[in-house]
């Protein structure tokens, strides 16, 4: 297998935009273009751009399975990669292609099939673009219930407990790193929930379940987040419980990168 990117290593010292640490702190959102932020539960642009700088090069697929308002396919639009987004939520679905098609690059294929990520065939995928696999694969499920995302008994963020949860996203990552070219890599975007008066760790959950698929953990990015929207303007409240309750606030989440053997 050849090169997986586009980086020009005979100058890697003149690379500095491209992140090689495991702390990544992003001091703001890129807000710029398509990309909005209004949507409760979507990603910084940044993640999938650093991401795809180093795993992937012009002309590849990417594939984004909880798609939710594009942000990994207008930042792969823009890139000059191929992407395709898997949406449960027409309304949803409908609202980002709008975005995405709102910076069309001429030759680069953005689109999205609305249908469950755990049962969608995927061989649809490959048929209609006529390619034999994915180059790239970004995971950012739903931090479970956290934030309810709709009231379809299929929404991930609908599961009725942690193993649940766990069971659905595993069959998400079952379904589609199948298509994933050998020797490629993919990322699980994830942070924890506090419930019942303890911490539950979903990312290293996520992490042991997509693990348990076959794919080897190459990596573990550790990245800041500031308020959510959840929180917003109720920072001394959070503080207060904080130190009433023993607890730490959250202001982080990972990125566990994985890689398929050949």
């Amino acid at each position: 297998m050849g090169k997986i990117n586009d980086l020009d290593m005979s100058n890697w010292k003149e690379l500095t935009d491209v992140w090689t640490d495991s702390l990544w702190i992003i001091p703001q959102r890129d807000n710029s273009g398509a990309h909005d932020g209004h949507y409760h539960g979507n990603f910084v642009p940044q993640i999938p751009h650093q991401l795809l700088t180093r795993y992937t090069k012009a002309g590849d697929f990417v594939l984004d399975p909880f798609a939710g308002s594009g942000t990994t396919l207008i930042e792969a639009q823009r890139m000059g990669r191929n992407s395709i987004g898997i949406e449960l939520q027409p309304s949803v679905a409908a609202e980002s292609i709008g975005r995405i098609h709102s910076e069309p690059k001429e030759g680069i294929i953005a689109d999205t099939f609305v249908d469950d990520s755990r049962t969608f065939d995927t061989k649809r995928i490959l048929e209609t673009y006529n390619i034999n696999s994915v180059q790239f694969i970004i995971y950012h499920p739903p931090y479970w219930d956290i934030i309810k995302f709709s009231e379809d008994e299929n929404d991930l963020s609908n599961s009725t407990s942690l193993d649940e949860f766990i069971n659905n996203f595993r069959q998400v990552v079952r379904n589609t790193s199948a298509i994933l070219e050998k020797g490629r890599y993919c990322a699980v975007v994830i942070g924890d929930k506090y419930a019942n008066s303890q911490l539950v760790p979903l990312g290293f959950y996520c992490m042991q379940a997509t693990q348990q698929e076959g794919l080897t953990l190459k990596a573990t990015i550790v990245k800041n987040f500031e308020e959510t929207k959840g929180k917003a303007n109720q920072k001394a409240l959070w503080r207060q419980r904080a130190l009433q309750n023993g607890l730490y606030l959250f202001k982080h989440e990972y990125i566990f990168l994985f890689k398929k053997g050949k």
